[in-house]
């Protein structure tokens, strides 16, 4: 690649061009993959213009204040600050969340949860369904938006995390629609008059094996929350104890669903077959033909 003049600091001028083609060199540079389109979207995200206007207006001359807003996003994303992070905003089921230090960054992968309890749960039925770790409420406010009629209670251990759902909430206009409550796992539901009534607790829990920690990406391992990625020593601690919690509040047809990790799906096998109150009804595979979500139902049925 040809080297490029940086970002003019004495002067204070660039042009839009110049400064996406030294952006993208110095993503590249920080080992960013897509370091083109993130180059566009920074600048995009700066100048508040959509990208096709980006693209064919390369020739403005940005000004002193855009030249320092740009280049303040792009030390952050340097340093491997999630992009997410530094916009404020991920998608998800094809709606825009905010998203911020205090939870973690939805995945394409977690769709496949609100794809299956969607499938559990018609658009007719009046089910209660608990997320549990709700986190930005991603999966909360898709379904409660997919689900009319559905009691959507979402839980977490983190005042922080529930801030950021409830504002997720209000801006898809489902806030009146989900309860939020405060506390680790299933005891947020004590007191709620619940037992033996919720249809469907649906879960990305931390799933991450503590020894795995230091091996994640530097986006990952220095920005996003520990608390909503690691687990414990094996990383199924959550999955075993969410089971067992949730006994006393699944109706006898309800159902878990819970995201995994890769690798995960003997050890999970090993815990329901260890309960007998429950069965493996199916596990789910993503795109990339990884195990990512088990759907576990009462034995019996």
């Amino acid at each position: 690649m040809d080297a490029v003049a940086p970002i003019p600091q004495s002067t204070g001028q660039a042009t839009l061009g110049e400064v996406i083609t030294e952006a993208r060199r110095l993503l590249e540079q920080a080992g960013i993959e897509s370091a083109a389109q993130e180059a566009l979207w920074i600048v995009e995200h700066v100048l508040r213009l959509p990208v096709h206007h980006v693209l064919t207006n390369r020739d403005r001359v940005l000004s002193r204040t855009e030249l320092t807003a740009t280049r303040g996003l792009l030390e952050r994303r340097v340093g491997r600050e999630p992009l997410q992070y530094i916009l404020g905003t991920q998608e998800f089921c094809g709606l825009e969340f905010h998203v911020d230090p205090a939870v973690l960054i939805p995945r394409p992968e977690t769709e496949l949860l609100v794809e299956y309890v969607a499938q559990r749960i018609s658009a007719e039925r009046e089910a209660t369904i608990v997320d549990v770790c709700t986190g930005s409420g991603c999966i909360a406010v898709a379904l409660a938006r997919l689900r009319p009629r559905a009691h959507m209670i979402a839980t977490d251990l983190s005042n922080l995390s529930l801030n950021v759902a409830r504002q997720n909430a209000i801006r898809h206009a489902v806030g009146e629609r989900i309860t939020w409550l405060e506390g680790n796992l299933l005891g947020a539901l004590a007191g709620q008059e619940l037992e033996g009534q919720v249809d469907v607790i649906v879960s990305n829990p931390p799933y991450i094996a503590q020894a795995e920690w230091a091996t994640l990406q530097p986006e990952v391992r220095l920005f996003e929350p520990r608390g909503a990625l690691v687990a414990g020593p094996q990383g199924t601690e959550l999955h075993e104890r969410l089971l067992q919690e949730a006994g006393r509040y699944l109706s006898p047809a309800g159902v878990v669903i819970m995201e995994i990790g890769a690798g995960q799906a003997p050890a999970m096998r090993q815990i329901i077959e260890r309960m007998a109150k429950y069965r493996l009804h199916r596990l789910i595979y993503d795109e990339a033909g990884l195990e990512r979500v088990v759907i576990i139902e009462r034995a019996g049925r």
